[in-house]
């Protein structure tokens, strides 16, 4: 009841038809610039930039000769690769160490919980020298190659997405009762057990969420990847950022070309967004114990 009258109570601050207007206006600041750079992918390079908006022909032949102009298909990979791995680690890890936050209390939890907000406020590029320095020096030591493979950009990704994940993890265990989980002991579960069968499914909204923001920390970044990735574990973001500079004072920019790699590497994101909405928007533990 008190939840009905709270959320018609947010409903009532906004008249309809302001809501209507404020979504309208919302709607047209993303959709716009999403438009404008499909039309433009679609757009004739000589036609980029002139008077009339609509082109006086469709060039969808930008999206076949862009995979040979520019190498798209290994950065969408590395892409993937790079941060797949690094949101299924530091969701995996951020679970494990909010649920020890919030079940047990112990010397030195609430430092560790306040270095995870200092961390957030530390400006990447503060860290871009300190970390290469620190991969170099290993592998000067171990004679290891880091620095332009695989494992050291996702270590990279990991200092960011690891603290967010582990802070929204800790915000959602600590809402989920704990009558559950004990019952679940009381039935002879190990704490494992309880964590994975009990814990882990009605957690799995924040998981989502914990696992999105993660995978998009490595697939927007530029910074990192373009001094710690060679040209053969470069990402889709360096690849465009590259294309991109090349155009800079061409005879012909192919704007075309790259404004379509540029929708392609969204798709991937959009898909993940489709996929998981509901788990984004919803929750699993509303109302699983009641007083």
């Amino acid at each position: 009841m008190n939840r009905h009258h709270r959320h018609r109570d947010s409903q009532d601050l906004l008249s309809p038809p302001v809501r209507i207007v404020a979504t309208i206006i919302l709607a047209v600041i993303v959709l716009v610039p999403l438009a404008y750079t499909l039309l433009l992918s679609v757009t004739p390079d000589a036609e980029v930039g002139g008077d009339n908006l609509i082109p006086s022909r469709w060039a969808f032949d930008n999206y076949i000769q862009m995979w040979s102009t520019v190498s798209l298909a290994g950065g969408l990979l590395n892409s993937l690769l790079i941060s797949g791995i690094a949101s299924v680690i530091a969701v995996i890890l951020a679970v494990g160490a909010g649920y020890i936050i919030t079940r047990f209390r112990f010397r030195g939890r609430l430092p560790y919980l306040y270095s995870l907000i200092g961390l957030q406020t530390v400006p990447g590029v503060m860290l871009l020298l300190p970390l290469f320095v620190l991969y170099a020096s290993i592998q000067a030591v171990l004679h290891i190659q880091l620095v332009g493979s695989y494992q050291a950009v996702i270590l990279t990704y990991l200092t960011f997405a690891l603290p967010f994940a582990t802070w929204l993890m800790v915000s959602y265990l600590g809402s989920i009762p704990l009558d559950l989980e004990e019952a679940a002991l009381v039935d002879g579960a190990t704490r494992l057990q309880a964590l994975w069968r009990v814990i882990v499914p009605l957690a799995l909204p924040g998981i989502v969420v914990g696992l999105v923001f993660s995978f998009l920390t490595g697939w927007n970044d530029v910074l990192f990847a373009s001094v710690l990735t060679s040209p053969e574990t470069r990402t889709v973001a360096v690849q465009l950022q590259a294309f991109g500079a090349s155009q800079e004072g061409g005879v012909l920019p192919l704007y075309g070309q790259l404004m379509g790699a540029a929708a392609v590497s969204a798709l991937p994101v959009i898909v993940l967004y489709i996929i998981f909405q509901r788990y984004l928007i919803g929750g699993l533990t509303a109302g699983s114990v009641k007083g």
